[in-house]
């Protein structure tokens, strides 16, 4: 078995407000005259450490522990789950 770091990256679907990015954008960066930034959205990004027989298996792993704990919510979030060797 080997050890695998699998990441898992949680945002808002571009159609769902995402006001942590708002405030980011409006009271952070423009305020500080970074007026070529026109966006920002906000995510969170969880990694888990595991041991699998390969890659697939870890991420699978991980994906099931991710619905399984309704850790995302999948109608308003996209996920992308991630890995590589420890």
């Amino acid at each position: 078995m080997s050890t695998y770091i699998v990441q898992v990256i949680i945002e808002n679907k571009p159609n769902i407000s995402d006001p942590e990015g708002d405030t980011i954008l409006n009271d952070l960066v423009l305020k500080s005259k970074n007026s070529s930034v026109k966006k920002i959205r906000s995510g969170k990004i969880l990694k888990f450490t595991v041991e699998a027989s390969n890659k697939k298996n870890a991420e699978k792993i991980v994906e099931n522990i991710c619905q399984e704990l309704r850790i995302f919510n999948p109608l308003v979030s996209n996920v992308v789950i991630e890995s590589k060797t420890d």
